[in-house]
């Protein structure tokens, strides 16, 4: 078994370990692992990795002292081995994986469809990430998009849970959305998805001034303006910020600019991980903590499923992903990397956010 693991003091540190201690117990399974995508939403995973519980998914190998951590990514695996009976070696499966060549699985709750992972480590985990799905029993799979599907369903699931969770509450009065780091593949998912919505408010991306000519091609904002520009923002509107970089900088000015006009500020990623919000200072005492939330999109599934039924979200669902994808065929570049390896440089630039915002990486294993 081969692992990429991230230092979870420090992102910018890796190490590939490979090990020999490997066992397969009754109803567990060996999963080779094909392909995996890689987003600036796996540095979020990361970041977040003690406060949420993502370092817990996957074990770590040659780790006595807890360390090290496999930073999860959404991708396909084939069956190699099977000690289960209703799962059967060659089977392929998409799901959440540790950045690496193998892992092994505990299937429980077994359908057609899907099963869920029954390690121990992961029974208090969210059940969204412990879903595997048997590519068999999908009726409407298609193996053309594969590449698609590992780089945007996680995204546009959290894309499509925020413009739910905002017209659910009419956007909170708001008279425009503000998103931060508008060149990000969750955030181009929201706009699109609010751009749909005939009672969003005006949505304004905010970006850097490199990434701004893209975001604005995009055709999906009302207004695009780049970080140094945040002072030409109307703060006199009532607004609803949707956070997607977690930097102090942006959030305090814009906090402290609004003021009681700031109605809601939603924090979904930290593309600028290493720019965290503190209270030690200014702009972090801007803050307006009260009125500012983790979105945390499993729990808003998990609300979802239990007000439509399974059916009637996975029908909402697939349709605004449906869409997505098609309107990523005019702005998305595939690159495809080999191996474990061949990872690690694309992942030094993904932490430090030198990646252009076209790009969609595979990691071919």
């Amino acid at each position: 078994m081969k692992q990429l693991q991230s230092l979870k003091s420090d992102l910018t540190k890796t190490r590939i370990v490979e090990s020999q201690d490997y066992s397969l117990d009754d109803g567990e399974i060996t999963v080779v692992i094909e392909n995996f995508a890689f987003t600036a939403n796996n540095v979020t995973y990361g970041v977040a990795g003690d406060t949420i519980g993502y370092w817990q998914f996957f074990k770590t190998a040659k780790d006595e002292d807890n360390l090290w951590g496999c930073i999860p990514v959404w991708g396909f695996g084939k069956v190699i081995e099977s000690n289960s009976v209703e799962i059967n070696s060659g089977e392929r499966l998409f799901g959440y994986f540790p950045p690496a060549n193998m892992l092994s699985l505990k299937p429980i709750k077994i359908t057609d469809q899907s099963f869920s992972d029954g390690k121990d480590h992961r029974k208090d985990l969210p059940a969204v990430y412990n879903n595997y799905i048997r590519l068999s029993g999908d009726a409407d799979y298609d193996s053309e998009m594969d590449n698609i599907r590992s780089l945007l369903f996680p995204l546009h699931i959290t894309s499509f849970c925020i413009c739910d969770a905002l017209e659910e509450k009419n956007y909170y009065g708001a008279e425009q959305i503000l998103i931060v780091s508008a060149s990000s593949k969750t955030a181009i998912g929201l706009a699109q998805g609010l751009e749909e919505a005939s009672s969003s408010p005006s949505i304004i991306g905010i970006t850097s001034h490199k990434n701004l000519d893209f975001v604005k091609n995009l055709g999906c904002y009302d207004e695009v303006i780049t970080y140094d520009e945040i002072s030409s923002v109307n703060f006199q509107n009532k607004s609803v910020i949707v956070d997607m970089a977690g930097s102090r900088e942006i959030l305090g000015t814009l906090h402290s600019s609004l003021k009681d006009n700031m109605l809601k500020c939603l924090n979904v990623g930290m593309t600028h991980w290493d720019n965290e919000v503190t209270a030690e200072d200014a702009l972090g005492q801007a803050m307006l903590r009260e009125r500012t939330e983790f979105f945390f999109a499993p729990a808003h599934i998990q609300k979802r499923v239990k007000d439509w039924g399974y059916d009637g979200y996975n029908q909402k669902t697939n349709e605004f992903m449906k869409t997505r994808s098609l309107q990523s065929s005019h702005w998305m570049k595939i690159r495809e990397v080999n191996g474990i390896e061949g990872f690690v440089s694309i992942y030094n630039q993904f932490v430090k956010g030198d990646i252009n915002p076209n790009e969609g990486i595979i990691v071919v294993i």
